[in-house]
């Protein structure tokens, strides 16, 4: 099943947008059936469930970091976490971000991240409001051990995909400003958008980058890995 849904939803994409396979919950095996199947970029919400699932994988794929780094950082702020992670998506703070730059300064390593919007200016949510991002942008890109690949959203996750649009569309316009301005080491690459109930409409509005799971893995299993 797994290696039929990757198939199906790569020839869907544009040959420039990357595919992130949203492991939350699944175990090593499902994730490598995915890579097998085509998938190139693996996308993990918790820390303790990545580090079990790339000690099995390993570095058949790229890691990305799509949770929030507030509510696990005392995992999240480690040597191991960033040797481990090839790109964070979620950095909506000038401290997280702090965070990363000084142990990756440890490891002799550059970080890639994403700012997080909230486009929606939802409180429940994590992501920098849109109003504050482009001065939270020019404070990181001071940073010399991260550097800023471009944005991220969330859309709602149930629903009309249809719903999703003006969450996407804000994004990008912030996506278009920050490009304009053209900030030393920040290079507005990459636009983060869209799940399984709105990657299509994510697609429309610009994005070159999606966030899929259950269309790939199907809905949570009760064996899955806990973290």
């Amino acid at each position: 099943m797994i290696i039929e849904n990757v198939k199906k939803i790569l020839s869907e994409l544009p040959d420039q947008v990357e595919l992130v396979a949203a492991a939350k919950e699944k175990n090593a095996e499902d994730i490598l059936e995915a890579i097998h199947a085509g998938v190139k970029i693996i996308g993990e919400n918790y820390i303790g469930e990545a580090k079990r699932a790339h000690k099995v994988v390993g570095n058949q794929a790229l890691w990305h970091f799509i949770g929030i780094p507030h509510k696990q950082k005392h995992d999240f702020l480690r040597k191991s976490t960033m040797e481990m992670f090839d790109m964070i998506e979620t950095i909506d703070s000038l401290k997280i971000a702090e965070g990363v730059d000084r142990i990756c300064k440890d490891i002799g390593k550059v970080m890639p991240i994403l700012i997080e919007i909230n486009s929606g200016r939802e409180p429940q949510k994590s992501g920098v409001l849109p109003e504050d991002a482009e001065a939270l942008i020019r404070e990181i890109s001071k940073l010399q051990n991260v550097k800023i690949m471009g944005l991220m959203t969330m859309g709602p996750r149930f629903g009309n995909s249809e719903d999703s649009r003006p969450y996407f569309r804000e994004t990008r316009k912030i996506f278009e400003q920050i490009k304009k301005i053209d900030l030393p080491d920040v290079e507005m690459k990459y636009l983060s958008m869209g799940m399984t109930n709105s990657y299509l409409v994510a697609l429309s509005e610009g994005a070159n980058m999606v966030r899929i799971g259950t269309k790939i893995f199907g809905e949570k299993t009760c064996d899955a890995v806990k973290g």
